[in-house]
């Protein structure tokens, strides 16, 4: 697995999806709460501050001045200010042309609305920054008396400028307190997480790893059931289907292990009558010519089943030792060309064979298996093929490739993945069917019996670019003897 798709599947894991999931909760709660909370303080801190400040301005202008004559002097508005000023807060007093302020540097903290609600006869507040600092703005008009003791407005606009720093130094502290509980409750829900996870991937972890240990053959494998969870059920019915599974694999080896040992059995029995039948046979072939009419093709029926007999029976020994594990190689430093060449000659082929064998081709193999192997692919190719049939040589500084194919219908695509079984017929896919349905699959077994470290002889089946079947032999030019190795 590339790095990449390392990090991509550590980052889709069970364990990442729930710690974010309770870590997206966890703010999603947070931001959620402490938000409402912010909002709703800050809005009853600022306007506790505006009330207070609303009450005492109009407290102050009613124990101190009510108005009592039109226009007032400079030195009034001047008067005025100074005694509405103090440590919290200055005043702002305007009556048309005229201006006074008390106690601040600040030439005009007023707004144009502001001073429009005034005008219309309103206590009006207004919140705004002066000097980067936060301040609220309350006005209103003093009233004027009348001689029959009512009051109507003066036109004397009285502002006072409050500072609201202690308020945001509040709000700041709530803002801060905010943000520390939701770190907090970050750090909390990304703990629960890391435990949620560790609980759920723990059973998870076990399970995963005894399904692994069951899919490499150990069938013991169990796994220990913790509480009554829906985890637990799982487990639970692991472990049943895999007690189910060890008892029935068990059955199936034990038959197939007294099928095995009944076919050597057996073929080893009949190793003696046929030595017998042979030797029989062998004379029938020489008598078979003399003989007249159905008394010569009988004879010569009976020799050429014999030597079918024969061969399957040697087949089914043959099968018996891969299965038992007691086929060995013989390995000698082979010139793959000649031995090639050799196998053709023997049986009479080789005019009949189109071959390209490089001279020069030396490995470590079992000339008996290449020479079984190499036969039974010709022999085949012969059989349910077509001419010409070719063999072609290549090799590498590992490897040594043998090529036979031939100009036939090919091997149908539902066949392929079945050429290599046992008791496989060719007639399922040729015109024809001869043999036993053995040779291939032996020639499979000896073709992996060759193995020098991780390399592994293969032998494959496929069809040809212009058609007809082609298989090829794939050897390591230096084999060890590994025994019976599958």
């Amino acid at each position: 697995m590339t790095p990449w798709r390392r990090v991509g599947a550590w980052v889709s894991g069970l364990r990442v999806r729930l710690v974010l999931a309770f870590a997206l909760l966890g703010v999603t709660t947070t931001v959620a709460v402490a938000s409402g909370s912010y909002f709703q303080a800050r809005n009853v801190i600022l306007q506790q501050a505006q009330d207070a400040a609303v009450m005492s301005l109009t407290d102050q202008l009613t124990k101190l001045y009510p108005i009592a004559q039109l226009p007032p002097t400079q030195d009034d508005l001047e008067l005025l200010a100074q005694r509405l000023s103090d440590r919290e807060s200055f005043a702002v007093v305007v009556y048309r042309d005229m201006r006074a302020q008390g106690g601040s540097e600040f030439t005009d903290p007023l707004t144009p609305e502001l001073r429009q609600k005034v005008r219309d006869g309103r206590i009006a507040w207004q919140r705004v920054a002066l000097a980067g600092q936060p301040a609220l703005l309350i006005g209103t008009q003093l009233a004027l008396d009348r001689p029959d003791g009512t009051s109507r407005p003066s036109g004397v606009e009285v502002y006072s400028v409050r500072s609201l720093v202690p308020e945001q130094q509040s709000i700041d502290q709530l803002a801060t307190r905010a943000w520390l509980t939701g770190g907090l409750s970050l750090v909390l829900a990304v703990l629960l997480a890391l435990l949620s996870a560790r609980g759920v991937l723990r059973p998870v972890r076990d399970l995963s790893r005894a399904a692994r240990r069951l899919g490499e053959g150990d069938l013991s494998t169990r796994l220990t059931i913790r509480g009554a969870d829906e985890l637990a059920d799982v487990a639970r019915t692991f472990n049943d289907t895999a007690g189910t599974l060890e008892r029935q694999v068990g059955e199936l080896r034990r038959l197939e292990s007294d099928a095995r040992r009944f076919v050597a059995d057996v073929s080893h029995e009949l190793r003696t009558p046929l030595a017998a039948m042979t030797a029989v046979t062998d004379v029938l072939d020489e008598e078979a010519e003399h003989l007249p009419g159905d008394a010569g093709r009988a004879a010569r029926l009976v020799s050429q089943e014999t030597q079918n007999l024969t061969q399957l029976v040697n087949d089914l020994i043959e099968i018996s030792r891969f299965d038992s594990g007691t086929a060995r190689l013989a390995l000698d430093d082979v010139d793959v060309a000649a031995a090639v060449t050799a196998t053709l000659r023997i049986r009479g082929w080789l005019d009949r064979v189109r071959t390209e064998l490089p001279p020069g081709v030396v490995a470590r193999l079992d000339p008996r298996r290449l020479d079984v192997i190499v036969a039974n692919l010709v022999g085949n190719a012969f059989r349910h093929g077509a001419e010409p049939v070719s063999v072609r040589l290549g090799a590498d500084p590992d490897w040594v490739t043998v090529e036979v194919a031939d100009r036939g219908p090919g091997l149908d695509p539902e066949v392929l993945p079945h050429v290599f079984d046992r008791l496989y017929k060719a007639d399922t896919a040729r015109t024809r069917s001869e043999g036993s349905g053995l040779g291939l699959a032996i020639s499979w077994e000896n073709a992996r019996l060759h193995r020098h470290g991780e390399r592994r002889g293969s032998l494959v089946a496929g069809n040809g670019t212009h058609g007809g079947a082609v298989f090829t032999l794939r050897l390591p030019r230096e084999t060890a003897d590994t025994g019976g190795a599958r």
